[in-house]
């Protein structure tokens, strides 16, 4: 009986220890090496178990292997969004640049279920439980993490990207990678 109150001790101080440690860590103070494609897929599934009225499980994500990639994409539909007399040069490379020393993108996303009477801010707390999941997991295999909602994350023309139906959320953009130096202190960002 007593191994058994010890083994929750040393679980409880672990995970108590991953949560108080998450910090955020911006891309660009990432270092570019790469995640193998096995812990993403691994955080993938901690981000399955998170908690969810009805079992909509509503959480989707779209992962960019290459976090460049997405960044290079991010800046074009910004430029293509923008009107031309609003257009600034400096938000387009800050944006075209911030995935260059991440390792991997993951695109958060609601999507509706079928049940209307779930209400919509449940679905949206379900995938931030999930993206939390993520977080978590990164934090406790070394992955320095950075939750975004930032640039064209939230807006219009990053849905019709993605082709989302009216009803569907993107809920954030999450860079991984890794980083030589990790925050310290009290959490001041996500």
């Amino acid at each position: 009986c007593g191994h058994y109150f010890l083994f929750m001790d040393i679980a409880f101080s672990t995970i108590s220890t991953i949560i108080k440690t998450r910090r955020s860590t911006k891309p660009v103070a990432m270092n570019g090496k790469k995640i193998p494609d096995y812990q993403v897929e691994s955080l993938l599934e901690l981000a399955d178990w998170a908690p969810t009225h009805g079992f909509t499980e509503p959480w989707r994500f779209v992962v960019y292997a290459t976090a460049a990639d997405f960044s290079h994409r991010h800046a074009e539909l910004y430029k293509c969004s923008v009107a031309p007399e609003n257009f600034q040069e400096t938000e387009y490379n800050r944006l075209y640049q911030q995935g260059d020393k991440a390792s991997h993108v993951i695109l958060a996303i609601m999507k509706r279920g079928n049940l209307p009477k779930i209400p919509v801010i449940e679905e949206i707390e379900a995938v931030a439980c999930s993206v939390q999941n993520i977080l978590l997991g990164a934090t406790a295999l070394g992955i320095a993490s950075f939750w975004s909602t930032g640039g064209m994350a939230l807006r219009l023309p990053m849905r019709e990207f993605l082709k989302l139906d009216e009803d569907d959320h993107v809920i954030g953009v999450l860079y991984l990678g890794y980083a030589d130096n990790n925050p310290e202190g009290s959490q001041t960002g996500r």
